[in-house]
């Protein structure tokens, strides 16, 4: 049991669902608020990085090798020991079935030896969990938008560890995923992300009329595409380079960008009206944009909608915000896993903790 000082319960938690191992302490007090004790991560981004994209055995076999370090860094940051923990959190999915398995294996065997409950938790929803670290509890009912390499989701959220209801995805690539395919027809590094966001401050965002998915009168209101965008990047670039122009990259990366944040913000903000919600969780590795948090801060203030965006530490994958689920689900006597727990890749964003 916690041991260093101070009431409550302590939770570590354990993230291995992509390219980054995460281990993240937290503390459950007894008032039900969620408290950050620590955070390490070990990323093996670098590693992918030559293969534009992440190798699923390099990503498991990075794991395997940062697990034990990690959450001795974790631990150490907290100022406490592991018989300290009270309960294990772990990513079961959705994520990359090998990634998984090791997170999984290291929390079975944590929980086993400590003798404390196991929850094997869901990915998607330590995205909306991370921001109580920073913000406190949420409203009674919100809007996440949860905006990644591997997710691009409208979320209702009645509860962390209560009902949680898709209400719009992405019909093909993720916002994320977008971002990484038009960095490499702009021969720019993997991720994406970052070097078009720096690119993107030096353009012009209304250079180039880029499409918006599915914003037709006739289209699914709340779902999102970007293939076709990324489509539109590519052939405008392959056209400018037969007329042997010189490629304007800063005006391609802002105008890009301009459209995946005005899809995104409309479409959330539309969400939020028509269901009758004043908040907006904005998480996910894509929500440390610069564009994106920009134009949603307009567009919620505007609406008089509050708009919550944890630091971008926390957006990104890490283990903090499944230690957040976990504080979560135990508060709400939620009951554990079993020892026998086996990662579910393809898992629903409905399921919070699986059995």
């Amino acid at each position: 049991m916690s041991t260093d000082g101070g009431p409550g319960r302590i939770v570590l938690g354990i993230e291995t669902s992509c390219d980054e191992t995460g281990v993240g302490l937290v503390r459950l007090e007894p008032d039900g608020s969620v408290r950050l004790l620590a955070d390490a991560v070990a990323s093996s981004v670098e590693q992918h990085a030559r293969f534009g994209g992440v190798v699923p055995e390099i990503a498991s076999r990075a794991h395997l090798e940062a697990m034990e370090p990690t959450a001795r860094r974790a631990l150490d940051e907290a100022g406490i020991k592991l018989s300290d923990v009270d309960a294990i959190a772990v990513t079961a999915g959705p994520g990359l079935a090998g990634a998984l398995m090791v997170g999984v294996s290291a929390a079975k065997a944590y929980a086993a030896a400590l003798g404390v409950p196991l929850y094997g938790v869901n990915h998607l929803l330590g995205h909306v969990a991370v921001d109580t670290l920073e913000h406190g509890p949420l409203p009674s009912r919100c809007l996440a938008m949860l905006v990644s390499g591997g997710h691009t989701q409208l979320l209702s959220v009645a509860g962390v560890a209560d009902e949680v209801t898709e209400i719009g995805s992405t019909i093909d690539d993720a916002a994320g995923e977008a971002y990484d395919k038009v960095a490499r027809i702009l021969d720019l590094p993997y991720p994406g992300g970052p070097p078009i966001d720096r690119m993107a401050r030096e353009g012009d965002p209304n250079a180039i009329a880029f499409p918006r998915g599915l914003t037709g009168p006739r289209d699914a209101k709340f779902d999102f595409s970007f293939s076709g965008l990324k489509t539109a990047v590519a052939r405008w670039v392959e056209q400018a380079r037969e007329a042997g122009k010189q490629l304007p990259i800063a005006d391609i990366a802002a105008s890009f960008q301009e459209a995946v944040a005005d899809v995104l913000t409309e479409k959330a903000v539309r969400a939020a009206v028509e269901l009758g919600l004043d908040t907006i969780v904005l998480s996910g590795g894509v929500a440390a944009n610069s564009r994106l948090a920009g134009l949603a801060r307009e567009r919620c203030a505007e609406a008089g909608i509050t708009l919550r965006v944890p630091r971008p530490r926390l957006c990104t994958d890490n283990g903090a915000m499944i230690a957040a689920v976990g504080a979560h689900v135990l508060a709400n006597r939620v009951e554990p896993s079993p020892l026998g727990l086996s990662a579910n890749p393809g898992m629903s964003v409905d399921t919070v903790v699986l059995r």
